[in-house]
């Protein structure tokens, strides 16, 4: 054999042990990373809201991007009437009734819109392919290639929308039993009945010191009028005495010589 040969299947062999990697990576699903992963499993949550998931938690495909999914679907025409907006997820499941799909959006609004679409979409019947539909909190479950709609709803009533919210610290308003909200309502209302309390206490305080200071005005001032021999409202100017109310005082004469 030949350098020249011998050289040429080295690099062909060496060719093909570095693609062999690439193929395997090809050949495997993208790996997806969730917001949510359960602590005990180590699989996305999302996966442990299929029915019967424990069957389903090898097979299942987790996907976060609307690409995978409708390639993992095949296309269907309806998902192009939602927006897969960055932070959504899906999981996809076969079962003997269908393809199973739940969709979960980031928030109650984006759910209601891709309700509201889907939703249009059927009544516009602007396809023909079967498929079944129910939103479930912020789930928009979807059931691909399947006749038996008991089946599919069946289905749908074993999904769950359970998110749990938990408190860092003392929860502020409302206790697991109501001892909380039981709290503020009846601090508010004592807090209401107090200030109408007080606001009330001064009205009539004020009330009782306006007519005790007024009575006792009039009596002294009545007093005072009783002691003066006739009235004149000049203020003790120098006025004519035309109505014979100021007393006369006639000296015995005017001068005092």
């Amino acid at each position: 054999m030949s350098f020249s040969r011998f050289a040429s299947i080295f690099v062909l062999l060496i060719a093909l042990l570095s693609a062999i990697p690439f193929v395997a990576q090809a050949a495997e699903p993208p790996v997806q990373t969730s917001q949510e992963i359960s602590d005990k499993e180590g699989i996305p949550v999302l996966i442990k809201h299929l029915p019967e998931w424990e069957t389903k938690a090898d097979t299942a495909i987790f996907v976060t991007k609307f690409a995978d999914l409708q390639t993992y679907l095949n296309e269907r025409e309806v998902l192009n009437r939602i927006d897969f907006l960055p932070g959504t997820e899906a999981v996809i499941a076969s079962y003997p009734a269908g393809k199973l799909v739940i969709i979960e959006f980031a928030t109650p609004q984006a759910s209601v819109d891709a309700d509201q679409r889907v939703t249009d979409f059927v009544s516009s019947s602007e396809t023909d392919a079967v498929f079944f539909y129910r939103r479930i909190g912020n789930y928009n479950v979807f059931l691909f290639d399947g006749s038996d709609e008991a089946a599919a709803n069946a289905l749908f009533d074993q999904i769950k929308y359970e998110k749990v919210v938990q408190w860092l610290g003392a929860e502020p308003f409302y206790g697991p039993e109501g001892e909380s909200e039981r709290d503020f309502i009846v601090g508010a209302s004592s807090l209401f009945i107090a200030t109408v309390v007080v606001i009330a206490s001064g009205f009539t305080i004020s009330a009782v010191i306006g007519v005790i200071v007024g009575i006792l005005y009039f009596v002294f001032r009545e007093r005072r009028r009783s002691n003066i021999d006739a009235f004149s409202d000049a203020g003790g100017m120098t006025r004519l005495n035309l109505d014979g109310l100021s007393v006369q005082e006639v000296p015995g004469r005017l001068l005092n010589k």
